[in-house]
């Protein structure tokens, strides 16, 4: 109260009674959440953030006390989850994969709520009429995926131990996002790189797919999570309740207006082709691609083994000390 007085005694010596008065209004005033961004993976390129899209359309944050107005990108990995941390809202949906190795290594961040569960629209593509044509003809070859510690990665390695491989029998190249995928398998650079069903649906004419992931390991697999920081969990709980709530709203909606979340979509990605986004969207829904925030322990195993592949974890991780489901609704915080 001190601070507070001899700030408003300073406004009330420069400009007079006016100001004083404005002066106390304001710093009585009760905080309000501010517009502000978080973090989604692959936003502008990948469909992870097509709840939040549509929560942002319809006004769901706001009226769920959490304004949030823009949405950061990353391709994956560890840079989003730096991004998360530099964000005007310390909130992201990451890689669970790097959401684990970030909290291992002692970042102080709690995984919130689940994001996207299958990995079934995932494939590696090669140059169209490429005499390649299964995963085991990759032996020796360079294989594209985005950044260590995504999901990608995570996966490739899986789909190379299914099928009896390991990763020092080909070459294993962080290639960036999807476009850079499909620009390096294009130029040569790269034998194979990462894609999905959406990418390769708009080049079908210069890529082929390689391999399917659902045709080679289960697809059921807890791609993304949503973090921040413990701080931030303490500091303001309602608005972390807030945007997953509105999270699940956007996603309640997406699933009955399914057209309409595409052109939405189609609208935040800057992208014309609306009836292709409307056939992916579909294709998603179909899938149960995304979670409504419940979390799936099975599928979050599956995919950190990844992590246990390359040594990284010797064993499962203990979820209890990473998750906290007590900012989801009470009817999604028993595991599936």
């Amino acid at each position: 109260m001190p601070k507070l007085f001899s700030r408003a005694m300073r406004a009330f010596r420069l400009v007079g009674v006016p100001a004083l008065a404005f002066c106390l209004a304001a710093l009585c005033a009760p905080a309000v959440a501010r517009a502000e961004t978080i973090t989604v993976t692959h936003w502008g390129g990948q469909f992870y953030g097509a709840p939040y899209a549509v929560a942002m359309d319809k006004g769901f944050f706001k009226a769920h006390g959490a304004d949030v107005t823009g949405i950061l990108t990353a391709p994956g990995g560890g840079t989003a989850v730096r991004n998360t941390l530099a964000g005007g809202i310390p909130f992201g949906e990451v890689s669970l994969a790097a959401a684990v190795q970030a909290i291992n290594a002692g970042e102080k961040l709690i995984i919130v709520a689940a994001g996207t569960q299958s990995v079934a629209d995932q494939m590696w593509v090669v140059k169209k009429g490429s005499p390649l044509h299964g995963l085991k003809d990759l032996a020796g070859k360079r294989i594209g995926y985005t950044v260590p510690g995504s999901d990608s990665n995570m996966v490739i390695l899986m789909a190379l131990k299914a099928n009896g491989m390991t990763a020092q029998q080909v070459h294993l190249v962080p290639a960036g996002d999807l476009g850079a995928n499909l620009s390096a398998v294009l130029s040569g650079a790269l034998d194979a790189g990462f894609s999905d069903s959406l990418f390769y649906a708009q080049n079908p004419t210069v890529i082929q797919p390689i391999f399917w992931v659902k045709d080679v390991i289960s697809p059921r697999m807890m791609q993304s999570v949503c973090i921040t920081t413990s701080e931030f969990t303490h500091a303001h709980p309602d608005i972390v309740r807030g945007i997953i709530a509105a999270r699940r709203e956007g996603l309640d909606y997406l699933r009955q207006h399914v057209d309409e979340a595409a052109e939405i979509m189609a609208h935040a990605y800057s992208n014309p082709d609306v009836a292709l986004f409307r056939t992916h969207m579909q294709e998603l829904v179909a899938m149960e691609y995304w979670s409504d925030g419940k979390f799936d322990y099975e599928g979050m195993n599956h995919m950190v083994e990844g992590l246990q592949i390359t040594g990284q974890l010797k064993a499962a991780p203990d979820w209890s000390k990473m998750v906290d489901t007590s900012f989801l609704p009470a009817d999604l915080r028993a595991a599936r």
